[in-house]
């Protein structure tokens, strides 16, 4: 059998010649033995009404094998020819023939100067795709920055709403009079935390 993978034809044909080949070889060669087969039979059957025949059943079963074996290389001979001119003749597609879903290459063919400038160029752009990809990534991590600078900017505005209320509920005009209110009343509460500190010493020591 031909060892030429013969892709192309594969392709084309949807199996490959030698494939093909194989299937026709094994079907003759069942033929062969089939036809053997039935041969001795006959022979059998026509040496039961010879009377006092000296030919035994395995000396015509030993012939038969022979002469398969005969038939079989003279077969194995021919076929080898035969398989031959099938592949270089009939189940081989000619050099300067395209399939069509190749027609394509037949109008954009390339030399290998282009292929390796294309093929350039493919790096490149993957290159310029990663480098975009990692500017994106970093840009999206600035905008989940931004969103939890913003989230503690709007936290802390909303505290200072909340002392510009309070400083309102006791009577300051604006924020900055609420924030010296509120100073003013931490002062005298950390004031009082010492008193009551030094207060609660000096019974413990009394």
């Amino acid at each position: 059998m031909s060892v030429d993978p013969m892709a192309y034809e594969a392709q084309f044909f949807g199996f490959t010649p030698q494939t093909c080949m194989l299937r026709i070889y094994i079907a003759f060669q069942d033929y062969l033995f089939e036809v053997m087969q039935a041969v001795e039979q006959v022979i059998l059957k026509k040496l039961d009404g010879i009377p006092d025949c000296v030919i035994s059943a395995v000396q015509i079963r030993k012939c038969t094998e022979e002469f398969l074996c005969f038939m079989k290389g003279r077969f194995d001979n021919l076929f080898g020819k035969m398989e031959q001119l099938f592949l270089q003749l009939i189940l081989r597609i000619p050099p300067n023939v395209l399939l069509p879903e190749d027609k394509s290459q037949e109008t954009h063919s390339y030399s290998e100067e282009e292929f390796h400038l294309l093929q350039k160029e493919i790096e490149q752009l993957q290159e310029k795709y990663k480098t975009e990809l990692c500017t994106k990534q970093a840009l999206l991590a600035e905008l989940e920055e931004q969103k939890n600078i913003q989230a503690k900017l709007k936290q802390t505005l909303s505290l200072f709403d909340e002392l510009e209320n309070v400083g309102r509920d006791h009577g300051a005009s604006d924020f900055r009079e609420g924030l010296v209110f509120l100073i003013q009343n931490s002062r005298k509460l950390q004031s009082i935390r010492e008193n009551v500190e030094k207060e609660s010493k000096r019974l413990k020591i009394s």
